[in-house]
């Protein structure tokens, strides 16, 4: 018998040890690599796509690898191939309004998923004002109960460069989640859906006191007047910035488009809804132009060609300046002259002494009628009169309108809020009154006029409607500048001299400054300010600022 004999090893315990522990961590790095796939927020359950369209869809993976999408509404596979930066995009062909429906992306699926009408509500506080402050809101709440209408809720935030995604969910409409969304988009698409019985989408993304420039891809606001008027304002804001101190803001060129607006780009949208101009009203003569370079620059990215665009017109407001708030009005009625816009005029349901209107309902109903018609072609009337032109008639003004439909009516009493001037500029009461389709304007006060203004004061809220109920927006025939920059006046007692040291400041287009001491009122021919005075006596100093020869507004009866 032959004696074997085995020798048996045992292996290195600590090398051992190490190979065990290395292979979790190897299992963990192989996973992260598998699980790679990044989604927007936008992309998730109870999403709404917009229908019958080439919906985009993006979202970021391992560099090289394949991404496989799919509605299960026809369960046709689309494939994609990361770039070398890890970012993939395709488009899903989107069937007739329906659902619910599932949406596979590699291993995510997204669940509960409509197909239907999806609009972006933007703006500043009278969009972002909630369902539970508005009026009737606590009644409303508890019947807001939608499965349909889905609502994504885009948190605020501002950055320097665009975000590559935003905060936020999409939520079924229910009381929980409708009395701290948008009033107004909510009552938007409340009237969409009963109308149109399909589902609807609302993105809202607002922040108040935020201005149109904030809104506006940087880029494209370097290419305009107003864009760079804009940055240099907000470089000199930085260069008297406080060390410490972040001076970007809700106001800040670009900086809620970067973080509110860009990453919602290019999701499949039907349109816009948009309610904001009161943070822009210190420069109303800018407004029409940023709003044209705002809505064609949005366009643009999105790439959806002229999807439309339908805004409110500020609401009747005691502004301190006089003239400032009615003339942001006729900057946004002039900006009806960019293509496939509309607006909703509010000059009847606003309240004078609150910038915040508390009647929301009224304003996302008159939203949505002018979608309804002009979008999904209803036959609904969905706009009030709106200034076309003007005849002379001796000393008479004849005024002419769009959208009378009907005919016009005042509710059964005199005209009100109408003016007219000559040439000396200075604007009258005038009798105004209902003949046919038209207006007849005049007054003792000017024999041979020149311009009829209606509605043009701040806190106006005149009474011209068409017979379908719909008031007429605020209008000016000329085209005379409205300078409305304001005089600030600083006094300061010396206690050593006795006197008072007296500083002025004026507005952006101040080119001079006259004052008076004795009270009254100043005029061409009286002095310019220069720099910082002394006065010895108590007294009246008066002040007005004037852009060349052009003083800031002032009524011929004194209330400036």
């Amino acid at each position: 018998m032959r004696l074997c004999l085995l020798k048996l090893r045992m292996p290195n315990k600590t090398l051992f040890m190490k190979k065990l522990s290395l292979l979790p961590i190897l299992l963990l790095f192989a996973s992260t690599l598998f699980a790679q796939l990044e989604l927007p927020a936008l992309f998730s359950d109870n999403m709404v796509l917009q229908q019958q369209f080439e919906a985009p869809f993006w979202g970021w993976a391992n560099t090289g690898e394949i991404v496989i999408a799919k509605g299960s509404w026809n369960n046709t596979a689309i494939e994609v191939e990361t770039n070398t930066n890890g970012k993939w995009s395709l488009k899903l062909p989107t069937p007739k309004a329906g659902g619910p429906y599932i949406v596979t992306i590699n291993e995510d699926t997204l669940h509960n998923v409509m197909i239907g009408e999806v609009w972006i509500c933007s703006g500043q506080s009278n969009m972002q004002w909630a369902l539970d402050k508005s009026m009737n809101g606590q009644e409303e709440i508890p019947s807001a109960n939608y499965p349909n209408i889905r609502l994504f809720y885009v948190s605020r935030d501002n950055a320097d460069e665009p975000s590559k995604d935003c905060y936020g969910k999409w939520e079924m409409c229910t009381p929980e989640s409708a009395k701290t969304f948008s009033a107004v988009a909510y009552y938007f698409g409340k009237e969409l859906n009963g109308e149109l019985n399909v589902p609807v989408g609302l993105i809202h993304t607002s922040w108040g006191g935020s201005t149109a420039q904030a809104w506006t891809n940087y880029q494209v606001l370097q290419s305009t007047h107003e864009g760079r008027y804009y940055i240099e304002k907000y470089k000199e804001k930085i260069n008297n910035t406080t060390p410490g101190i972040l001076p970007r803001n809700h106001e800040s060129p670009s900086g809620l488009y970067n973080a509110m607006l860009h990453p919602l780009i290019p999701y499949s949208i039907r349109g816009a809804i948009w309610y904001q101009g009161e943070s822009n009203r210190w420069e109303h003569y800018l407004y029409r132009d940023l709003m044209e370079t705002l809505i064609s620059s949005w366009r643009e990215e999105w790439g959806q060609g002229d999807f439309p665009f339908y805004y409110v017109q500020l609401a009747p407001f005691e502004y301190n300046i006089p003239l400032i708030g009615a003339a942001l009005r006729d900057a946004q009625r002039i900006s009806l002259d960019i293509p496939n816009t509309g607006m909703a005029v509010t000059i009847d349901i606003g309240d004078p002494e609150d910038i915040h209107p508390l009647n929301k309902k009224d304003v996302g109903k008159r939203l949505a009628v002018l979608a309804l018609n002009k979008v999904y072609r209803k036959d609904i009337a969905y706009s009030g009169p709106l200034y076309n032109g003007y005849e002379m008639e001796g000393n008479s003004i004849r005024i002419f309108f769009d959208y009378v439909l009907n005919g016009l009516e005042s509710n059964g009493e005199e005209l009100s809020h109408f003016e007219i001037a000559g040439e000396d500029k200075v604007f009258y009461p005038a009798s105004a009154t209902i003949e046919s389709k038209s207006v007849l304007v005049t007054s003792p006060d000017v024999a041979n006029p020149l311009a009829v203004r209606y509605a043009f004061h701040n806190a106006d809220e005149p009474n011209l409607f068409n017979k379908e109920g719909f008031p007429a927006s605020s209008f000016r025939t000329d085209d005379w500048e409205i300078f409305t920059d304001n005089v600030e006046v600083f006094c300061e007692y010396l206690m050593e001299e006795d006197l008072f040291l007296i500083t002025m400041e004026g507005g952006d287009r101040t080119t001079a400054i006259r004052y008076t001491t004795d009270g009254s009122e100043p005029e061409e021919n009286t002095m310019i300010y220069v720099e910082p005075f002394k006065v010895k006596e108590s007294g009246v100093i008066k002040a007005r600022a004037y852009l060349n020869n052009t003083p800031s507004w002032v009524s011929p009866f004194g209330d400036a």
